[in-house]
């Protein structure tokens, strides 16, 4: 029997007794992927700190940051002195007693966040270190606490030594005391950076530096968090540092705090001292500084 496969609607084992086929539906339900979670999702969220005088930190704080495949996200946080950015930080870290959230949802990767885990590096303003390690052991902490091999962590944070811009020779025997700020904040940097988390918090970092150092610990961060790939969220006063560093700046309101403006930036590639030149760079701290005064305008 010769069977015409030139017209799959004719074809039939016998002539007699064709077997149908069944057409392509008009209108094929099209394949949804998944979506992908969100890193940090608040939904009007809020905070109420218990006392005498109940006192509310922030209140209906609400923004969505997405995962983006190969770029963690950079956002800044702007606001008057204490209109809640740290507590918006720390409820992110899981750190009590700005955790848990009073109202609302906080969110880390869809879920309810939990209490202080690896996967959330924090970094402060306080040069925080262990004054009895040598910088490599300070910088292998939290390895340690792992149970990396003593061999494989110490080649791996001899390794973040330099990657942080200090010497491995002169710089990774000290200990914490015989170190500038700046270098101290390197070390904690790298103490955190080196167990990969996925989302970096840092409450003002840089805000003791002189500004020589504090342009250069820009670029080192930028350069680390490209690396990393981490979601960074950098709390700062600097409205420049903001703009350099940030993919995103959320301004928030005098307390109690909530989002008022979120602001996208274009990344450049220029380091922080040529963007301090840039006309169109100075125009846009120029404007960001214009709408934070008129925030804290007494009312």
């Amino acid at each position: 029997m010769n069977v015409d496969i030139s017209n799959p609607a004719a074809t039939s084992l016998t002539s007699a007794n064709p077997i149908p086929v069944n057409p392509a539906p008009a209108n094929p339900t099209p394949v949804i992927a998944p979506a992908k979670p969100h890193v940090v999702e608040f939904r009007n969220v809020g905070k109420v700190y218990d006392g005498v005088k109940p006192f509310t930190a922030v209140k209906n704080v609400s923004f969505i940051i997405e995962d983006r495949p190969d770029h963690g996200e950079f956002v800044c946080i702007l606001g008057p002195s204490g209109c809640g950015k740290s507590t918006v930080m720390r409820m992110i870290a899981g750190l009590a007693p700005q955790y848990p959230a009073t109202s609302g949802d906080a969110l880390v990767f869809n879920r309810q966040i939990t209490p202080a885990s690896a996967d959330r590096g924090m970094v402060f303003q306080d040069y925080t270190s262990f004054d009895h390690l040598h910088v490599w052991e300070n910088i292998a902490f939290g390895l340690e606490c792992r149970g990396m091999p003593v061999a494989e962590r110490k080649a791996l944070a001899l390794e973040w030594v330099q990657k942080v811009g200090l010497s491995r020779e002169k710089d990774a025997f000290k200990y914490p005391h015989q170190l500038s700020g700046g270098m101290r904040q390197r070390v904690a940097i790298a103490r955190s950076l080196i167990l990969k988390p996925r989302i970096m918090l840092m409450d003002e970092p840089f805000g003791a530096l002189d500004p020589a150092t504090r342009l250069a610990m820009q670029d080192l961060l930028i350069n680390l968090w490209k690396e990393q790939q981490s979601t960074i969220f950098f709390i700062t006063h600097a409205i420049d540092e903001a703009c350099f560093l940030a993919d995103r700046i959320l301004i928030m309101s005098p307390a109690p705090g909530t989002i008022l403006k979120e602001i996208r930036i274009q990344r450049s590639g220029k380091t922080a001292g040529e963007m301090q030149r840039d006309p169109e760079f100075q125009n846009r701290v120029f404007e960001v500084r214009e709408f934070m005064e008129k925030l804290e305008q007494p009312k």
